[in-house]
This record gives C-alpha cells, sequence and structure tokens, in this order.
C-alpha cells in the first residue's frame, strides 16, 4: 500500500504548494494591475489574469464571506495560505506515519 500511497500523497502536497504560489501571484499581479503598472488592455496579461481569478476565486469567496470587511484590505489570501500549509502539513505527517 505504501507504493500507492505514498507517491499520490507527495503529488498532492506538491499541488498545495503550486496553489500557494497561484494565490501569491494574483496577489502581486492584481496590486500590479491596481498601480496601473501591468496593462490589462495587453490579451496575454488579461488571459493570466483571469486565468489566476477563475482559480483561487472559489476558494476565496468562502473566506471573504467568513472575514470581516476591513475596508480596502483583503485578508483572504493570507487566511487561504495559512489554510493550505496546514493541509500540507498533514500530507507530510501522513507521509511519515506510513512510510
Amino acid at each position: 500500500m505504501d507504493v500507492l500511497f505514498v507517491p499520490l500523497l507527495r503529488l498532492l502536497a506538491n499541488a498545495i504548494d503550486l496553489y500557494v504560489w497561484i494565490v501569491v501571484i494574483g496577489v502581486v499581479l492584481s496590486w500590479l494591475a491596481a498601480f496601473n503598472v501591468v496593462n490589462m488592455s495587453n490579451r496575454f496579461v488579461y488571459m493570466a489574469a483571469d486565468f489566476i481569478h477563475r482559480i483561487t476565486e472559489p476558494a476565496l469567496r468562502p473566506i471573504r464571506n467568513f472575514l470581516p470587511n476591513l475596508g480596502g484590505f483583503d485578508v483572504s489570501p493570507v487566511a487561504l495560505i495559512l489554510i493550505l500549509i496546514a493541509a500540507q502539513e498533514v500530507v507530510f505527517r501522513l507521509i511519515v506515519k506510513i512510510a
């Protein structure tokens, strides 16, 4: 059973790590768009921003509904990253326990 579960759990841990980076890139891209550093009229930039928004919004929306409104400051990506790090730690502990 270890032969099957350990690689799958490692793949899950890597997917969580990749998703954390996508959330960070989404936050930085939204800041760059807000300060007009990147041109959102550029088709590639718009497609990349739209893809990142579509990937991260289903996870961020419930957190935004739960957290209080802090005005212009959105802490939902920070909360999501902390949740993902906790989930990744659980996966790592499962890997150690199984292996």
